[in-house]
């Protein structure tokens, strides 16, 4: 086992002991780590349910079957694929978290491709840039939602009709520069695709079992249900039907051990430096003044830096309850912005591996350059609707 470990898996695993080593040596006091550690329980009980839904969602063919049906609805057009294809993603991201489309839904597009003969890395770049700026709608879009919604102190509902605007210009900036870069004519060479023959699903009542939970999950989210509640509910119907049906799929695989270590060693990591100067720095960066440009701007330059979770709850930290449009501007910042550097956020590093896997070359000076540029524009859009229609 030990060797299967990437480089990825032992920098978790690193960052959880080096914060059992603050824990053990007082730097960080046991009553503030158990405080910490109890914030991230509910997220962690849902993280692991909603990664197991959208894995057997995945297995059941839901995703395959979407995707196949899209294609065969856009009838060869490239234009009608690629409004279908935002669809799709931005709808997968929004409510079933970013890491789902990062991780189940690249593999499947990036399967389409060679059946409707479509070049690979638009789909590619739809999946993750989509993953990120698609994320803030919904708290169970981003864990970084799901980390400032006890401090921003909003309902589901609430949180939803303040982000409404800021999440509808991202996802039409970000359709615009995937368009100009990666869809439009000059870039695809083609003038139109062939749609793929559809296939018939494995298992049907694998697949309506799976297609229920996901819409057993949508639901309870918009009647209110707590975010771990609602996962687990999902997860016991498909998890119910992979039972009866296929149970040697239901395998300890589907556990995501290394997002469970990554969170719990950054909660309590983050404290720990945030008592020892951390906060001081991150003071000075987003200023007195409570610019929410700003603020926004540091979230994205340091979420490209060190990665979007520790970068969200390192500024959070300074940022008092009360200023709730100061913490959201903060998230817009952490979720649009980390579209520059492979590591900005965990579904881009997820995303990565899955092209590696596909042997999709992804040329890296044009991902960091047109990143870039999403990420400027993109965060300035997202926040401006913040400010004009929040």
């Amino acid at each position: 086992m030990l060797r299967r470990l990437g480089v990825l898996d032992w920098i978790r695993i690193g960052l959880l002991i080096l914060g059992l080593v603050f824990v053990a040596t007082g730097l960080l006091p046991w009553h503030a780590a158990v405080e910490s550690l109890s914030e991230i329980g509910p997220l962690l009980i849902f993280l692991v349910a909603i990664i197991v839904v959208a894995e057997l969602t995945k297995e059941a063919q839901v995703f395959d079957a979407i995707a196949a049906r899209m294609a065969v609805l856009g009838r060869g057009n490239y234009a009608a694929l690629f409004f279908l294809c935002t669809a799709f993603a931005s709808f997968v991201t929004i409510f079933l978290n970013l890491d789902t489309t990062a991780v189940l839904l690249t593999p499947v597009m990036l399967a389409l491709a060679p059946r409707a003969r479509i070049a690979a890395l638009p789909l590619a770049m739809t999946t993750i840039w989509l993953a990120n700026t698609a994320s803030l709608l919904l708290p169970v879009s981003n864990l970084t939602n799901l980390l400032g919604m006890s401090k921003i102190g909003l309902s589901t509902q609430e949180f939803a009709a303040r982000m409404w605007a800021p999440q509808i210009a991202a996802i039409a900036v970000t359709m615009v520069f995937l368009w100009v870069f990666f869809w439009r004519r000059g870039e695809r060479r083609d003038l139109r695709y062939t749609p793929p023959v559809l296939e018939p699903v494995g298992d049907r009542v694998l697949f309506g079992a799976a297609a229920a939970g996901c819409l057993l999950f949508i639901v309870l989210l918009l009647v209110g249900a707590h975010v771990a509640v609602a996962a687990c509910a999902a997860a016991v119907v498909v998890v119910a039907a992979f039972v009866l049906r296929a149970r040697e799929r239901l395998t300890w695989h589907l556990i995501p051990w290394q997002l469970v270590i990554f969170v719990t060693g950054l909660f309590l990591v983050v404290p720990t430096l945030s008592g020892h100067g951390l906060s001081a720095l991150m003071t000075w960066l987003i200023g007195a003044e409570s610019d929410p440009y700003r603020t926004a701007a540091v979230g994205a330059g340091l979420s490209n830096l060190i990665n979007n979770l520790p970068a969200y709850k390192a500024v959070e930290t300074v940022i008092p309850a009360a200023e709730q449009d100061h913490l959201l501007a903060l998230l817009a910042g952490t979720n649009v912005g980390p579209v520059i550097t492979p590591w900005a956020s965990l579904a881009t590093l997820l995303w990565f591996e899955s092209c590696r896997r596909h042997d999709v070359a992804v040329p890296m000076r044009r991902f960091l350059l047109i990143g870039a540029g999403l990420a400027v524009v993109g965060t300035a859009a997202t926040v401006w609707a913040l400010v004009t229609f929040g």
